[in-house]
């Protein structure tokens, strides 16, 4: 016989599961169960499916469903158990009589008034007066306040180069969402059909807007969007909201919930999880954890949040507001080992007294990373924007930046997008209590990824050498080319590039070549530098790929211009031209500060004029030709007045 709580103390039970015998699903059909999606997730990452993906047998839970004067609350696959609610001995007793069933444990006191729990007491709220001050140069028009908290993570850049969220989901898990169709910093939310997916994993139906304000608070740090006081984090994704947490009272059975909740992230489709709830001691005592149980390993949460990382969710998870108290550490699950542990810093970045103090019980560094959760900006219930204290805030607040991220780079798992992150902490090589590996720099992360995914090759004929590359971008950025031949002691730049036309983050392929003048045989290096961010004040260059190449004979100079004031060439690539944008390359060794270069047809007619500028060496640049017809053009380029270069005919086919 099964193992089971004393009937008279409980009214809620997680009744576990033996197994998943006489199931209906299978695993060679997971459309029966599961998001396409989702399953693309699990096909993209190279997740296997296993038998956590399964749901409950359906026959045993009918079974337990039967019994008399039992309701079934929440059902759980990865655990493989169902939560119930009863009252009467005899259900408990059959319960525990069926062959399937391995344990009956009392998880929640019977439902009805409590006295209240206030969870998230940090949650006090300042109201603040919109900012007059446009800060320029982004996409967004944050606002003070929001460009403060953004900007200790360098976010914008990632908002300017077109990652805001769009396309990627996001699955909220918290004690309610008060009055989110009609609070202001959600009009674009709402207006755009942005919130997916609802359901109160409490009271189990789809409406989450008549309850706790909390998890409406910690949304509108990613969702918000009110030009010149209040930008989200991540402003274009779509969301999935989950009340799992009963606010006024702290059961196991709320952890219970969070699984379930993780488990409908996973199943519809989203790609992270921004939890702001967490647990460590109840109600009814005899439920408390011990700091040894925060091992990522123990509790029900923790549990749950290492199998949804395990089927590739990303899940960031708030570090608790302990800091201050007898517990002082971490809370579950943010003590799994797959989850991010936020703790919460001001705009500033000076920590918060109320953070919870890591490492978890098995040493882990934790929290992993900090973000704004001093005074940070949220949406008040009165419909005006106020600032809030707590890690519930911070959580949310790097769960978008995260979002936006991973946009860019869909390539890379979870994990990947984790370590990324760490990365780029300021803390990285020195990691404390605190905020573990530190306040994370978005544009450097964005740099570590785009590094990993770069690559480049080079080939040599007849003393010209083209080097080839991968990499992402936007048309803001643009490419120095660099080379170190046999006998030379460095790098030195050969060229520049620009990137191609293009306003969204997208993959683009690029070549370069490069005339060898008085080279010794040997091995040459290329080595490409992709300038993601241009602007003075934020100039920022990366290294992105290294190639190398064998010369099997010297190459002399012959014949080529020495002049200056002479040396300068223009070639077309491809010529003739069939597709939607050629390349105009631009050689010597004399610059200009402006060009202005003239595409012209056979009458004489200007059709095009691109502005731009010209280094010493080699660069290119893009211009469309996909309205142009089929014929002969011819490029002229100007310094001023005077005319300082001309190709010969480009055809367009």
């Amino acid at each position: 016989m099964a193992p089971v709580t004393s009937i008279g103390q409980f009214s809620r039970y997680i009744v576990r599961l033996k197994h998943k015998g006489n199931s209906t699903y299978s695993l060679s059909n997971p459309t029966a169960f599961l998001s396409t999606r989702a399953i693309d997730r699990r096909v993209r990452y190279s997740l296997a499916l296993d038998s956590t993906d399964l749901p409950i047998s359906t026959t045993q839970l009918s079974q337990i469903a039967s019994i008399p004067n039992l309701t079934v609350l929440n059902t759980s696959k990865w655990l493989n158990a169902i939560a119930i609610q009863t009252s009467d001995a005899n259900a408990i007793n059959t319960l525990n009589s069926l062959p399937f069933v391995q344990t009956v444990q009392g998880l929640a006191a019977r439902m009805g008034p409590e006295p209240a729990r206030e969870k998230f007491e940090l949650v006090s709220e300042t109201g603040i007066e919109p900012s007059t001050e446009r800060i320029t140069a982004n996409y967004f028009n944050y606002g003070t306040g929001s460009f403060n908290e953004i900007r200790l993570h360098q976010g914008e850049f990632l908002h300017n180069i077109g990652l805001r969220g769009q396309g990627m989901q996001i699955a909220v898990l918290d004690g309610g969402f008060y009055n989110y169709t009609t609070l202001k910093a959600f009009d674009s939310v709402n207006a755009n059909g942005q919130v997916l997916n609802t359901w109160d994993f409490v009271n189990r139906n789809a409406s989450v807007v008549e309850d706790h304000p909390h998890g409406m608070q910690c949304l509108s740090t990613i969702a918000a969007n009110i030009p010149g006081q209040f930008i989200g984090k991540a402003p274009k994704a779509s969301f999935h909201l989950y009340r799992t947490e009963d606010v006024n009272s702290e059961y196991p059975i709320e952890e219970f919930n969070w699984v379930c909740g993780a488990e409908r992230a996973d199943s519809i489709g989203a790609d992270l999880i921004s939890s702001s709830v967490g647990y460590y001691d109840f109600d009814n005592a005899s439920f408390n954890y011990s700091y040894n149980q925060m091992n990522g390993n123990t509790t029900i949460s923790a549990m749950g949040a290492d199998l949804g990382a395990k089927k590739g969710l990303l899940i960031l998870n708030s570090a608790g507001n302990e800091g201050g108290n007898a517990w002082r550490y971490i809370i579950t699950p943010a003590d799994a080992d797959s989850v991010l542990c936020v703790g919460a810093v001001s705009n500033t970045g000076t920590v918060g007294s109320f953070s919870s103090y890591g490492p978890s019980a098995d040493g882990q560094i934790k929290p992993d990373l900090a973000s704004v959760g001093v005074s940070a900006l949220i949406q008040g219930t009165g419909n005006t924007v106020v600032t809030g204290n707590g890690t519930s805030f911070a959580c949310p607040n790097l769960a978008g930046l995260a979002t936006c991220l991973w946009q860019g780079f869909p390539e890379y798992s979870n994990m990947r997008i984790i370590q990324a992150l760490r990365l780029s902490g300021d803390r990285y090589n020195n990691p404390d209590d605190r905020t573990g590996f530190g306040i994370p720099n978005l544009k450097n992360a964005f740099g570590n990824l785009l590094t990993s995914y770069a690559n480049s090759s080079a080939a040599i004929n007849n003393c010209v050498a083209s080097i080839q590359w991968n990499s992402k971008d936007v048309s803001a950025m643009r490419y120095e080319i660099e080379r170190k031949a046999p006998g030379e002691t460095g790098f030195s730049k050969i060229g520049d590039l620009t990137a191609k036309p293009g306003e969204m983050l997208a993959n683009q392929s690029y070549q370069f070549q490069h005339t060898l003048s008085n080279v010794q045989a040997g091995s040459i290096q290329f080595r490409i530098r992709q300038i993601i961010d241009t602007a003075a004040s934020s100039f920022t260059g990366i290294y992105i790929d290294t190639c190398t190449v064998n010369l099997p004979a010297t190459c002399f100079t012959t014949g080529v211009s020495t002049d200056p004031t002479t040396a300068f060439n223009v070639f077309i690539a491809p010529n003739p031209a069939s597709g939607d944008q050629i390349q105009v390359i631009l050689e010597g060794d004399r610059s200009y500060g402006t060009l202005q270069i003239q595409l012209v047809d056979m009458q004489g007619r200007i059709l095009q004029k691109i502005q731009g500028t010209k280094r010493p060496g080699r660069q290119s640049m893009w211009t469309s030709i996909q309205s142009l017809p089929a014929g002969k053009y011819i490029l002229n380029i100007y310094h001023g007045a005077e005319r300082i270069g001309q190709t010969d005919w480009l055809r367009l086919r």
